[in-house]
């Protein structure tokens, strides 16, 4: 059991911060009583305590409350009968979840111990109210910060005053993450059924909520482990093909330049793979070969970038006739 006791010395930048609260805080998480409200003054505080996560993670009985906030909530998703504030209150116990995936000295700990398992009947919600919405966005907000800090140059999200601050950081629009093993973070989940529920929520759910769940996918295929995971049989490939393709033709008429992005770094990591780039010369969609996005990317060099070299991709290597006509696969 950590002694809180025996912390480490505290940074310059907490002077601000009452590390007894802090203390208080945790050990209020144990007591049915009084844990809503510590659960709220935590999640609020967490992006100034930097060693919050390993404080959480060896207090005693602390994760088997965050954990008992989730299950209390089960019986309220089916049938969908989740409120706003049964919602407020456990995505502020998965904000702090989120905090303890993404600190170095917890993280194999956390995967280890299998807990993003206990979100994902979050994500098999489909209910497209607030509750659920900000429910499976702070879901896909604790796997997406397994990956790393999330930065302007990766997913770009803005501030949503619509949000609530746990759903909000969660999803990495305000967090401050260190890069992590990305690797033990795609081993873990590739055992898992994190592809297709993404899938889902990439067809029917929110932009913020596309846009969090395609970066999760964007990020498995950018690992090689990965990409030959997906494109190792037909089944696979295709689902995530169809996916990609059905929100091409949404994005061609409700056009969103952060989640286009995206989907075209996915499509163009899937032609690195020599079996998929052969599929997606049948299959990739008109919008992105014509000037359906022109408008949109004008002022994105890095996705015209790489969309320029997806059609590259595609071109290369394909047999054509004398009029330089392609010819179907043999």
């Amino acid at each position: 059991m950590h002694s809180l006791a025996t912390a480490a010395p505290v940074p310059t930048t907490l002077a601000q911060v009452d590390r007894e609260k802090i203390y208080q805080w945790i050990n209020e998480l144990s007591s049915p009583e009084t844990r809503e409200n510590a659960l709220l003054e935590l999640s609020k505080k967490r992006e100034s305590v930097p060693d919050l996560a390993p404080m959480l993670w060896h207090s005693f009985g602390t994760i088997a409350a965050l954990l008992q906030e989730i299950v209390n909530i089960y019986p309220s998703i089916n049938p969908p009968t989740l409120t706003a504030h049964q919602s407020n209150r456990v995505c502020n116990a998965l904000a702090l979840l989120q905090c303890v995936a993404s600190h170095p000295e917890t993280r194999s700990a956390f995967l280890a111990a299998h807990i993003p398992l206990f979100l994902y009947p979050f994500l098999h919600t489909v209910s497209k109210t607030r509750p659920f919405e900000y429910l499976r966005l702070t879901s896909l907000g604790v796997i997406e910060t397994g990956f790393h800090h999330v930065g302007q140059a990766d997913l770009e999200l803005p501030t949503s005053s619509d949000l609530p601050a746990s759903a909000s950081q969660s999803a990495g629009i305000t967090g401050a993450l260190v890069k992590t093993d990305e690797q033990e973070v795609i081993n873990f989940l590739l055992t898992t059924e994190i592809i297709p529920l993404c899938l889902r929520i990439m067809e029917s759910g929110s932009e913020l909520s596309k846009t969090v769940a395609t970066f999760i996918l964007q990020k498995i295929l950018l690992d090689d482990t990965g990409l030959a995971y997906i494109c190792q049989t037909y089944e696979r490939f295709s689902h995530v093909a169809m996916i990609l393709g059905k929100m091409v033709l949404q994005l061609s008429k409700e056009p969103s330049a952060r989640l286009l992005k995206h989907v075209v770094r996915c499509y163009l990591r899937l032609s690195d793979n020599p079996r998929a780039r052969e599929a997606l010369r049948q299959c990739l969609p008109d919008q992105l070969k014509d000037t359906t996005f022109a408008q949109v990317l004008k002022d994105d060099t890095t996705t015209k970038r790489w969309l320029a070299q997806l059609v590259k991709n595609l071109q290369e290597g394909q047999v054509t006739d004398p009029r330089g006509i392609p010819l179907p696969p043999q």
